[in-house]
């Protein structure tokens, strides 16, 4: 098909997904239990963290997280004493255990206590074009506390080669616009022209279907190359295809 009729068709994708009942199914549905800006950052990252595998159980652990919480991340993460980090001990989801959830809770301290909370790091360190440096950086920030070794490997970071799927996913939680109910349009620091797609294997099927994609990997060079060929289809708001690649391949089975 013509760019025209591929950005036609991509267009009435993003129009069929990108509307509340995609939360139906979707763990973007936990940051929307909160009203409170940090609430909603700290679930959503704390969900996004997590975002891989079965759809259903991500949600169930993730609802699972914001009880060991108290349903008030952002008190728990300001607040808690070190005795109080026993009871996120039992939490696993795959290999994202109890361990990790307390250093994630103690770094997220951290950040907001002497780093101006997550926007602040992500804006100050994404250029005009893109998020990829900042995701990066952050990862350097959110491990200069002493921690487990295993942790490291949940965050994930492009400068390496990795596509940073659910970091993305998180930023386009945050940054795009919220018009649809779906996405929050929290942070005003950084535009959606600066975001990337967040690339998995639903996604990256999808777009080599669509000639939106050659590269075979899903690395962080596929994500500039995917990135590069939304940018011609909507230079302002490229990540809300996303919803329309998550949407064929999921939903459709394109």
């Amino acid at each position: 098909m013509t760019k025209k009729e591929l950005k036609d068709f991509l267009d009435a994708k993003v129009a069929q997904y990108n509307r509340p009942s995609f939360l139906e199914s979707d763990p973007l549905q936990i940051p929307h239990r909160f009203l409170a800006k940090e609430d909603v950052e700290i679930s959503a990252f704390l969900t996004a963290t997590i975002a891989w595998g079965n759809r259903k159980s991500i949600i169930n652990n993730a609802s699972r997280m914001m009880e060991l919480l108290q349903q008030a991340p952002f008190d728990f993460v300001m607040n808690h004493h070190p005795n109080d980090l026993d009871r996120l001990a039992p939490f696993v989801h795959r290999t994202f255990n109890g361990e990790d959830l307390c250093y994630f809770v103690k770094s997220l301290q951290n950040i907001y206590r002497n780093h101006g909370g997550l926007e602040n790091i992500f804006s100050q360190y994404a250029t005009t074009t893109s998020t990829q440096t900042a995701i990066s950086a952050f990862k350097q920030v959110f491990f200069e506390l002493p921690h487990p070794l295993r942790t490291t490997k949940h965050i994930s970071d492009p400068a390496r080669g990795s596509a940073a799927k659910r970091i993305n996913m998180f930023l386009r939680w945050m940054v795009r616009d919220s018009a649809t109910q779906v996405d929050f349009g929290l942070w005003k620091k950084i535009g959606p022209e600066q975001l990337s797609c967040p690339l998995d294997v639903h996604s990256g099927n999808v777009a080599r279907k669509l000639k939106l994609l050659k590269r075979k990997q899903n690395d962080a060079k596929a994500v500039l190359e995917l990135n590069k060929n939304l940018r011609e289809l909507d230079p302002r708001d490229p990540v809300k295809y996303d919803f329309a690649l998550f949407g064929l391949g999921v939903f459709e089975r394109f």
